[in-house]
């Protein structure tokens, strides 16, 4: 690929953040979403962190697999595939210059609706706010718009963070749903990628000599959430992500 040291640390430093998303503070992988995306070709970079997500999923799962909520996945989860269509189908048209933007303006959309509204939605509304019918519109809606982040700048974390704040979801089922939920859609993300040439050989390797640092971040995820505030955490992490992702427009 003719990485530079410089492109190394943004990998490894992204590759660290996704493993804290998947342990500990969702928010972190957008961050990692704009460093692959300034470390590599826009549309490449899709494709190259996808095996780190799967990967991610797997200590996720280890940790949190038994917590999640079923019912919950299974009025999400249909939303998802419509939602992956019209992503690979705007990646198949789109030029990089396009994507690049696309992933940036997605991202500020979909973390300022996070870091303003989420805490109230968790407080104001939750899920005994809701009648069956606005909830399982509210469960295709996100579906749909998790499949089409997800698919387009693996970015879904801050819609379906909203999304369980607004049903007010325990932290371990919020932990352990999300970590279901994105091994499924990862997964089902990849005869996409490989059908539109995001998943190369060399990706792959990079990918494996990142694994390190995506083990050392899920470490670190894991006792830090122990032992900080994870509301703390997460603006953080919002913060940097929003201040990212107006980079990735305006240098596009």
């Amino acid at each position: 690929m003719g990485l530079s040291a410089e492109d190394w640390l943004l990998l490894a430093l992204g590759a660290a953040l996704v493993g804290v998303a998947k342990t500990a503070v969702s928010g972190a992988g957008a961050l990692a979403v704009v460093l692959f995306a300034v470390a590599l070709p826009v549309r490449d970079s899709t494709g190259a962190l996808l095996p780190l997500l799967l990967a991610g999923d797997v200590l996720a799962l280890a940790i949190y697999r038994r917590h999640a909520d079923w019912a919950l996945l299974l009025r999400v989860l249909p939303g998802v595939v419509p939602g992956l269509l019209l992503g690979a189908w705007f990646l198949g048209s789109a030029g990089d210059r396009q994507v690049q933007v696309a992933i940036g303006v997605l991202l500020l959309a979909l973390l300022g609706c996070q870091l303003v509204a989420g805490p109230r939605l968790q407080t104001t509304v939750g899920s005994q706010g809701t009648d069956g019918l606005a909830r399982r519109g509210m469960a295709v809606l996100a579906g749909v718009g998790a499949g089409f982040a997800t698919m387009t700048a693996n970015a879904a974390g801050p819609l379906m963070t909203s999304y369980l704040l607004l049903l007010s979801t325990p932290t371990l089922s919020f932990l352990g749903t999300l970590s279901w939920f994105f091994f499924s859609v990862n997964l089902a993300k990849v005869p996409f990628s490989t059908g539109l040439g995001l998943l190369s050989q060399d990706a792959l390797l990079m990918d494996l000599a990142l694994l390190p640092a995506l083990a050392l971040g899920a470490w670190a995820g894991v006792i830090a959430i122990r032992r900080v505030d994870r509301g703390t955490f997460e603006r953080v992490a919002l913060a940097s992500g929003l201040v990212s992702a107006c980079l990735l427009v305006l240098t596009a």
